[in-house]
C-alpha cells in the first residue's frame, strides 16, 4: 500500500518533467518512447532467436523506424517552422506539412510492427526521392555541391533507398523486389563511400553522417572514432558496389553507427536535453534520430540478404549458380 501511494504521489512530478520542455521537445520524444515500446514487443521474437551480431541485425526495423515517428511528431509539434521549407511553387504548406507528419507516422508504425512494409517501404522510399528531385538536388547545385549539400542528398537518398530495401525484403528478392535492394544497395555504398573520405578530410566531425557539428572536447579519442568510422564507412561501401560480402559488411557498419548513436550521440542528446533553448533541445533529438536511420538503413540491407525461414532473400550469382544445378535436377 505504501508503494502504490508513494507511486501515486510520483506521477504529477515524472508528468512535470515530462512538459517541462516546450511542445516540440515533448512531442519527439513521447514519440520515440511510444514507438520504441511498440517496436521492441514486435522485435522482441526475431532477437530471441538470432545469435551473435544476428541480434543487432533483428533491431533494422525498429532503428529505421523510431526517427521515422519522431520526425513524424516534429512535423505537428512545429508545423509553422517546418512549413518554410516546403517549395515556393507548392500550394498549402501547412497541408503537405501535416501530410508529410502523418505519413512518417504511419510508416513508422508500419515498418515497427513489420505489417505491409512493402508498401509503407515503397512510398517512404518515393517521398524520399520526390524529396531529393524537388529541394535537395536543386539546392546542391545551387551551392555548386558544396559538401554539407552534398552530404545531406546522399542522406536523403540513403534513406529513400532504405525505404526500398525494406519494400524489396518483404516482397521478396525476385523480380520488382530484387530491383528494390539493388538500387538501395548501390545508393548505401555511394553514401558510405563518400561519408568514409568525408571522416578522413574532417577527422572531428561527429561520426556517421558527416555534418558541420563536431564531438564536444569531452569524448575521449575523438579523432580515432573518426578514423575509424571513416575506415568502415569506405570498405563496407565497397563491398555494398561490388556485390561482396555484403550482409557482413552491412552488419559490422549497421552495428559500428548504432554503437555511435549510443556511445557518443547518446551524450551529446542528454546534454542537449538539459540545456533550456529548445532549438538546442530539437537539435540534439535530429542528429540522434538522423544518425540511427542511417544506421537502420545500413542494418536494412544486412537484412536482406540474411536467409531467414519463409522469406526470400537477395542472394549473389555466384550462390544461384551454385544452387541452380540442384533446382533443375529436382525439377526433372
Amino acid at each position: 500500500m505504501q508503494f502504490r501511494l508513494g507511486f501515486l504521489n510520483m506521477q504529477p512530478t515524472i508528468l512535470a518533467m515530462l512538459f517541462a520542455y516546450g511542445r516540440t521537445t515533448t512531442s519527439m520524444c513521447v514519440a520515440a518512447i511510444v514507438l520504441f515500446l511498440i517496436g521492441i514487443w514486435s522485435a522482441k521474437s526475431g532477437v530471441t532467436s538470432a545469435r551473435g551480431l544476428d541480434k543487432v541485425v533483428a533491431l533494422a526495423n525498429l532503428c529505421f523506424a523510431l526517427p521515422l515517428a519522431v520526425f513524424g511528431a516534429e512535423h505537428f509539434a512545429a508545423a509553422q517552422g517546418i512549413m518554410q521549407g516546403v517549395p515556393k511553387f507548392m500550394p498549402w504548406p501547412l497541408f503537405w506539412t501535416y501530410f508529410v507528419g502523418t505519413g512518417l507516422l504511419a510508416a513508422a508504425l508500419s515498418i515497427a510492427t513489420k505489417n505491409q512494409v512493402r508498401w509503407s517501404g515503397l512510398l517512404f522510399g518515393l517521398m524520399m526521392f520526390t524529396f531529393v528531385a524537388m529541394m535537395d538536388l536543386p539546392g546542391t547545385l545551387a551551392r555548386h555541391g558544396e559538401r554539407i549539400s552534398f552530404t545531406l542528398f546522399l542522406r536523403e537518398l540513403s534513406f529513400g533507398g532504405a525505404g526500398w530495401i525494406l519494400a524489396g525484403t518483404a516482397v521478396g528478392a525476385v523480380g520488382a523486389g530484387k530491383g528494390l535492394i539493388r538500387t538501395g544497395r548501390v545508393i548505401l555504398g555511394i553514401a558510405a563511400i563518400f561519408y568514409g573520405v568525408e571522416h578522413f578530410l574532417h577527422p572531428l566531425g561527429m561520426p556517421g553522417v558527416p555534418l558541420e557539428k563536431e564531438m564536444p572536447v569531452w569524448i575521449p579519442a575523438r579523432v580515432v572514432i573518426d578514423y575509424v568510422t571513416g575506415i568502415f564507412l569506405i570498405v563496407c561501401g565497397a563491398c555494398f558496389l561490388l556485390c561482396r560480402k555484403i550482409r557482413m559488411a552491412a552488419t559490422y557498419l549497421g552495428g559500428w553507427i548504432v554503437l555511435m548513436v549510443l556511445i557518443v550521440y547518446g551524450p551529446v542528446l542528454i546534454a542537449a536535453l538539459g540545456n533550456p533553448s529548445t532549438d538546442v533541445q530539437v537539435e540534439g533529438l535530429n542528429y540522434f534520430f538522423d544518425t540511427l536511420l542511417f544506421g537502420g538503413a545500413i542494418l536494412a540491407l544486412a537484412n536482406a540478404t540474411m536467409p531467414e525461414t519463409g522469406d526470400t532473400r537477395e542472394i549473389s550469382a555466384e550462390e544461384q549458380n551454385r544452387v541452380a544445378p540442384g533446382l533443375r535436377r529436382a525439377s526433372s
